[in-house]
């Protein structure tokens, strides 16, 4: 009988294409990787791994092999799920993935919840950037993910992954605070040109957007700093380096010199929870999606209440 495990790191070195990518994926050293590989070749009676220049490669029969995986894994997942949900018991293990601001924001209040409620759920927290959430949970290696897309630049979501909206975070522009748009009630994008940006780094969905969006208002980006925490971003605006536009969820506490101003038209990014559409009969999934809502109108009441 194969064993499992096995087929599990197969699948992974055939997914992320080096022993050692699919180690760092299952959180294993490569050598343990390596040896469950060379037990399944004893299992199967067939070469799995050939040499390749420094690396290794897949044979046919390993493509062969993790192709079965991949639906015997799917099939499991399901039957996991299904046991979980007969039972209706909130329990065993989640890994959840969340981008920065969304763990600093929202998961101190969501996990408080679920440990408060459901005792016997372990969760393990990962930081990560919305796309390689996105790529996680549809491999399996995340259970749940936060990510987050605008409004102007919507995020596609691969087949197999179901998703709610938590909340609408809306982005304001921040400005020196001797500003001469500051303290006006709102503002026009299009009343920015010439000015000097501070963004996240390149690549970034943050700094991708913003790009896009300037450039979609006819203003073309001239960016002086590229920091990928919003705290240091007001702290390089406080100091008059240049303006920023950042979501509420990521502004905490605002320093000394600087002023908030709605933009017009609103810039508002959609913050959801993704999942495995095979994996949402969980209890756990169910759990820990209230948990997210609960924290996510929270935050948008204390938005309203400030």
């Amino acid at each position: 009988m194969l064993d499992l495990n096995r087929l599990k790191a197969l699948h992974a070195v055939h997914v992320y294409g080096s022993v050692g990518a699919a180690a760092d994926a299952l959180m294993v050293t490569p050598s343990a990787v390596s040896q469950q590989i060379a037990k399944l070749e004893r299992e199967t009676g067939a070469r799995l791994m050939e040499r390749n220049g420094r690396g290794v490669r897949l044979t046919d029969a390993a493509g062969l092999l993790a192709e079965h995986a991949e639906r015997i894994l799917a099939l499991v997942e399901t039957a996991e799920a299904d046991f979980e949900a007969l039972r209706g018991e909130v329990v065993g293990r989640l890994h959840m993935g969340a981008f920065p601001t969304a763990v600093r924001g929202l998961m101190p209040a969501a996990l408080t919840g679920m440990r408060r409620r459901h005792p016997d759920l372990h969760v393990l927290l990962h930081e990560r950037e919305p796309e390689r959430v996105v790529r996680e949970v549809a491999r399996g290696e995340l259970d749940l993910g936060v990510v987050q897309d605008w409004m102007n630049r919507p995020m596609a979501l691969p087949d197999g992954l179901s998703k709610a909206t938590l909340l609408d975070d809306i982005a304001d522009v921040v400005v020196p605070a001797d500003h001469p748009l500051a303290g006006r009630k709102e503002v026009e994008l299009s009343s920015l040109s010439g000015e000097q940006w501070i963004s996240s780094s390149p690549g970034t969905v943050c700094h991708d957007w913003l790009v896009f969006t300037l450039r979609s208002a006819d203003l073309e980006p001239e960016i002086s700093c590229m920091a990928d925490e919003y705290p240091t971003q007001m702290a390089l605006v406080a100091a008059g380096i240049g303006c920023a536009i950042i979501p509420r969820l990521g502004r905490d506490l605002l320093p000394e010199g600087v002023s908030v101003v709605p933009l017009r038209p609103r810039q508002t990014r959609r913050i959801s929870a993704i999942w495995r559409t095979d994996a949402a009969r969980r209890p756990a999934i169910r759990a820990a999606v209230e948990a997210l809502s609960e924290a996510s109108r929270t935050q948008e009441n204390s938005w309203a209440v400030s």
